[in-house]
């Protein structure tokens, strides 16, 4: 019998910037986010509320679990 494995919420990444590498679709769908985390980036999928475009600076502000995190426009400095 299989087990569906629960989703493991990776709060480590919250408050983190990043950058698009594939643009969010807002309600359409996610993009890609390569965040700086734990010494080096990880790659994530990237929910926004309104379209952003590749390359733009995001900060995480949520996670859903499974590599996916929710995130925003960022002007603000990236370190």
């Amino acid at each position: 019998m299989w087990r569906r494995a629960a989703s493991v919420r990776d709060d480590a990444v919250v408050g983190c910037t990043g950058t698009l590498v594939v643009g969010t679709r807002g309600a359409a769908g996610p993009g890609e986010v390569l965040v700086r985390v734990r010494g080096g980036s990880e790659a994530f999928l990237a929910w926004s509320e309104e379209p952003l475009a590749h390359g733009a600076t995001v900060l995480v502000i949520d996670t859903r679990g499974s590599r996916q995190v929710d995130v925003i426009e960022w002007t603000g400095p990236t370190e």
